[in-house]
């Protein structure tokens, strides 16, 4: 279906959304994530993914890797060349590839994507919910939701809604939460930036992921909802609208040699080895509602599994981003 649209670029559709099918020339990687994550003998041939945020850093390696194993790949971002890029190098390397550009800090950009999406397949084998980014300073959505809760928890959790009934019995949501949400107290007050930290927002939208998932699994029937931290990555463009401090150090971490800083710091293709490792190792086939680090389940924060902020939180979603799930 795809080959015929091949090295063609649609025009600009509304609410920012915009298709590329490309074609070009390959990326080289000295380490591949399916490696290791143990699965680079999985044949993922006649499957679907959609990868958000996959134009850089750990989305754009677990692309790259769904797209070697065999997947038709749907790669998201905001970037038109980044994108064109990696749908270049997924269908140099034999896989086959879009692009959809959107913006993921208004619902109804998300929703228009979820859109462009059904109309390229009506099948979605994997859903990896990777898009984040981290704010320095407050901001409030056009929605009227601080945006990074916005972009990090409620943008997934619509997209996620809207694509639920294209999943497959043995379809698999994966999303991206972060070790971070330990620091998160529980409150939720995402309609206004009165005491704005930054890291206190990120911790939020981290742990709004988690409960996500424990909520999420519950609704499911069949397909499986486990969410992860891929790592603390340096180089990664989630820290490109962090303060200035925390871009230095970033900074100055990602150029040091890895060698130097492998016990606590991961490449994108070390980090993206347990989103790969979750969205299609056998061994995680029947696993749903759990939190992943380095390809093994572990024990979130307790808050991540409060039954009541398992509902409050989802309540709150539903409200704020006017989507309703069924019970």
């Amino acid at each position: 279906m795809l080959s015929e649209r091949r090295r063609h670029e649609h025009g600009q559709t509304s609410h920012t959304a915009e298709i590329y099918a490309g074609g070009g020339p390959r990326s080289h990687m000295s380490h591949r994530p399916e490696v290791g994550a143990g699965v680079a003998d999985i044949d993922l041939s006649n499957r679907t993914a959609l990868v958000t945020g996959a134009t850089s850093g750990v989305g754009r390696e677990t692309a790259l890797a769904l797209g070697r194993l065999g997947a038709t790949v749907f790669v998201h971002g905001r970037d038109r060349d980044a994108g064109r890029s990696v749908a270049a190098a997924i269908d140099d390397g034999g896989g086959e590839s879009v692009f959809f550009r959107a913006d993921f800090a208004e619902v109804d950009t998300v929703r228009n994507l979820a859109d462009e999406a059904r109309d390229r397949t009506d099948r979605l084998d994997v859903l990896v919910n990777n898009a984040g980014a981290h704010f320095s300073e407050g901001q409030l959505t056009p929605d009227g939701v601080e945006k990074t809760f916005a972009v990090n928890h409620l943008a997934p959790f619509v997209l996620t809604h809207d694509l639920r009934d294209l999943l497959p019995d043995d379809g698999r949501v994966v999303t991206v939460s972060s070790e971070v949400h330990r620091r998160a107290d529980g409150t939720f007050d995402v309609t206004t930036l009165d005491d704005y930290d930054g890291l206190d927002a990120y911790a939020r939208s981290k742990l709004a992921n988690a409960l996500f998932t424990v909520g999420l699994a519950r609704r499911l029937d069949g397909p499986t909802a486990n969410c992860c931290h891929p790592g603390f990555v340096p180089s990664s463009s989630l820290w490109r609208n962090a303060s200035i401090h925390v871009r230095l150090g970033v900074g100055l971490l990602a150029r040091l040699p890895y060698r130097l800083v492998s016990g606590f710091v991961d490449t994108p293709a070390t980090a993206a080895e347990t989103l790969v490792y979750l969205a299609t190792s056998p061994d995680a086939a029947d696993v749903s509602g759990r939190y992943f680090s380095d390809c093994e389940p572990i024990e979130p924060s307790a808050a991540a599994t409060d039954e009541q902020l398992v509902r409050d939180v989802w309540e709150l979603s539903e409200e704020l981003s006017g989507v309703s799930w069924p019970s």
